[in-house]
């Protein structure tokens, strides 16, 4: 099987092929009046990654999905990053996955079955380490290959993370490093250093499961995961929502090793574009190096964390006994004329 290579057989990417921030604004635009849910506490009106549903005063259910087209060209390692993709949704939210379903879409006459097969092992090895059935699920014949996962997850009240409860003061921690959409997008070109490939799908096959953690801490203000719309579409989206600005390090910022060599090269996805069109009018400080990282469309990126200053030393010892040792790469600042604002 190894003749086939996924990525030839769609016009997109992973998360890069989420519709951009402007166009998709639109597209949920509607004067439908819909009725009340008093128990529904996370809906669509505050962009947040995951739908959640009050079942009694102590716990809620967390409901999400996400799917994309290939991002790498071998079918187990697809299925472990597109998994893994959607599981981090239940992981934004403070909370811990339950179940899963798969989503799949193959073109049949294009592509074998038994690669399609070993997408779905790809998932039920990721679903194992969750630990998590994957359930069941639903596929169609369809021109390109499409995988992702239809996630159930619970959470307790009071540990709910939403992307809009960030205070002015709060400090940002970013858990994974930037840079895996400009590293597939070298690799579909045939231009990606092969430990630099290897380290980008270690990134993207990493669980959030830190967020059930920090989940757990009143000083953890919100939380978010960061994919599609960059790290400055999804910061934009965390500002919006808690009516606040943001100033970030550009210095602070991991990034993915080596990414420099192909960042001057100018090598980068298309929505990279789409993604700085829909917000460059609400920022300022973005340089041309700053433009490419930031906007860089994530798949399985890593949370975007915000956190109460009095407990920085108390929140930066939780992460490195969950195996991160991070350092803030910016705050949260009180509303201003730009939403956020990069210091290079």
């Amino acid at each position: 099987m190894n003749e086939f290579k996924l990525t030839h057989y769609s016009h997109g990417s992973g998360c890069g092929c989420k519709i951009a921030p402007a166009v998709l604004d639109k597209i949920l635009h509607s004067d439908f009046q819909s009725g009340s849910f008093s128990r529904l506490l996370v809906g669509n009106e505050s962009k947040d990654d995951a739908a959640v549903f009050e079942l009694n005063e102590d716990a809620c259910i967390i409901s999400t999905t996400d799917f994309f087209m290939p991002i790498v060209d071998d079918a187990h390692t697809f299925g472990r990053i597109a998994s893994v993709n959607a599981i981090s949704d239940v992981y934004a939210m403070g909370g811990s996955p339950l179940m899963a379903l798969a989503i799949l879409g193959w073109p049949v006459d294009k592509l074998p079955t038994e690669l399609a097969q070993q997408v779905l092992d790809g998932a039920r090895a990721v679903c194992a380490t969750a630990g998590i059935p994957l359930a069941g699920g639903h596929s169609i014949d369809s021109p390109e290959p499409i995988f992702g996962l239809a996630v159930t997850g619970t959470v307790k009240k009071r540990n709910l993370k939403r992307n809009n409860t960030a205070n002015a003061g709060d400090l940002l921690y970013l858990t994974k490093p930037l840079g895996v959409g400009i590293i597939t997008t070298a690799q579909k070109r045939g231009l990606a250093e092969p430990l630099d490939l290897a380290e980008a799908v270690r990134i993207m096959t990493e669980l959030n499961v830190v967020g059930v953690e920090v989940g757990k801490h009143a000083h953890v203000t919100a939380m978010t995961d960061i994919t599609g719309f960059g790290l400055l579409g999804h910061l934009l989206e965390v500002c919006e929502g808690s009516q606040v600005s943001a100033e970030i390090d550009y210095t602070s910022i991991p990034l993915i090793h080596n990414l420099q060599q192909y960042v001057s090269k100018f090598i980068y996805p298309d929505n990279t574009m789409r993604n700085w069109q829909s917000y460059e009018k609400k920022v300022n400080g973005i340089g041309s190096e700053s433009l490419l990282t930031l906007c860089d469309p994530q798949t399985s990126g890593g949370l975007l964390i915000c956190v109460n200053p009095e407990f920085q030393s108390e929140f930066e010892s939780i992460l490195q006994k969950n195996g991160k040792d991070l350092k803030p790469i910016g705050k949260m600042v009180p509303k201003n004329q730009d939403f956020v604002v990069t210091i290079q």
